[in-house]
C-alpha cells in the first residue's frame, strides 16, 4: 500500500510517498507560505499533490486543532489566518478521489515514533515537542488519546508559575512560556544578544561560554518541572521528546535526570527519551493511520 503523507508546518511542507515499513520515496519540501492564509496553503499543497500518482490514499499532518473524524481545522492561531474551519479532507477527496486521513502534527509525530521511532517498544506513552510553544500527545494502546472534545494533551497549557499571574494580569504563566525553545532564546539573550536562535546559543555554550551554560541548566529545571507533574498524573512508560532543541543527547539526558529528581520514587521508571524520526515523523504518523 502507498500513501502520499503530507506534513503542513508554518514555516515549511513536507510530502512524501510512504509505504507499510516506513519507506519514504520521492521527499519534497517546500515553503508553506503561512502567512498567505489557509486557502493559499491548502491550494499549493494540492498542486504539488498533482506530482504524485500510483499511490491509494492521502494522510496530512498538520498544525492547529484537528477534528481527526471529519478531518477539519477547529482552530488555527493566526499563524495561517484563515485556516480554521477548513474541511481538508472533503477539499482533497473531492479533488483526487481518494481516502484522507488528517492528524495533528504533534499527534501524528507521536504515532510515527509509536510506529517506526523511539517509541516502537512502548504501547502507552506521551509525547511532547518544543518549540516555539509545547506540543503535546498521548498514546495508549498504540492510539490517540483525544479527550472529550478532540483536543486532549496540550501540555504546553499546564499552569506552572500561577503567582506570575497576580504579579502582572497580561502575563500567562503556563509551562511554554518558561520551558518553550522560545524561552530558553529568551533567557539567552538576556545574558548574551546574539543569541538570536538555538544554533548560536549552543554553538557559545560548546565553546565553553559558563554564563550560557547556566542559563541552560536553569531552563532544564524548567523542563523538568512540568514533565515531573505529568509524570506523576499519566504515569507512564515513557516520555519521547523531540523539537530542535531536543535533538541534543546531552539535553535529552539532563531532562530525564532533573525529572527524577522532582518525581515520587514509584514513579522512577519512566524514560525519557530522545524522537528518533526528526522531520519524517508527521509524514510517517499521518500514513499510519492509513497503513494496515
Amino acid at each position: 500500500m502507498k500513501i502520499v503523507a503530507a506534513d503542513i508546518g508554518g514555516t515549511s511542507t513536507k510530502i512524501g510517498l510512504c509505504d507499510e515499513s516506513g519507506r519514504i520515496e520521492r521527499f519534497q519540501e517546500y515553503e508553506t507560505e503561512s502567512k498567505r492564509g489557509g486557502e493559499h496553503v491548502i491550494g499549493k499543497l494540492m498542486a504539488h499533490l498533482e506530482e504524485y500518482s500510483g499511490y491509494d490514499a492521502i494522510a496530512v499532518s498538520t498544525a492547529g486543532q484537528v477534528d481527526a473524524d471529519a478531518g477539519v481545522i477547529v482552530y488555527a492561531n493566526e499563524n495561517i489566518p484563515g485556516y480554521t474551519g477548513m474541511r481538508i479532507a472533503d477539499r482533497l477527496t473531492e479533488r483526487f478521489g481518494k481516502p484522507v486521513r488528517v492528524e495533528n502534527d504533534v499527534n501524528a509525530a507521536a504515532l510515527g515514533e509509536g510506529r517506526f521511532g523511539a517509541g516502537r517498544s512502548y504501547a502507552d506513552f506521551l509525547c511532547l515537542t518544543y518549540g516555539t510553544g509545547i506540543g503535546g500527545a498521548i498514546v495508549i494502546n498504540g492510539d490517540i488519546y483525544r479527550g472529550a472534545n478532540g483536543v486532549a494533551a496540550e501540555f504546553g497549557h499546564i499552569l506552572t508559575h500561577a503567582w506570575a499571574e497576580r504579579r502582572d494580569p497580561e502575563f500567562k504563566p503556563y509551562y511554554e512560556k518558561f520551558a518553550s525553545t522560545s524561552a530558553l532564546v529568551h533567557l539567552a539573550r538576556q545574558v548574551d544578544p546574539e543569541c538570536i536562535n538555538g544554533r548560536i546559543l549552543f554553538d557559545k555554550i560548546d565553546k565553553g561560554n559558563e554564563p550560557l551554560r547556566r542559563v541552560i541548566d536553569d531552563w532544564i529545571t524548567e523542563v523538568a518541572a512540568g514533565l515531573a507533574s505529568i509524570v506523576h498524573i499519566f504515569n507512564p512508560s515513557a516520555i519521547v521528546v523531540g523539537g530542535g532543541v531536543m535533538e541534543r543527547d546531552e539535553l535529552v539526558r539532563q531532562a530525564e535526570e532533573r525529572t527524577k529528581e522532582f518525581i515520587m520514587d514509584s514513579f522512577a521508571g519512566v524514560r525519557i527519551v530522545k524522537a528518533s524520526l526528526g522531520n519524517k515523523a508527521g509524514l510517517l504518523g499521518a500514513a499510519s493511520r492509513l497503513l494496515p
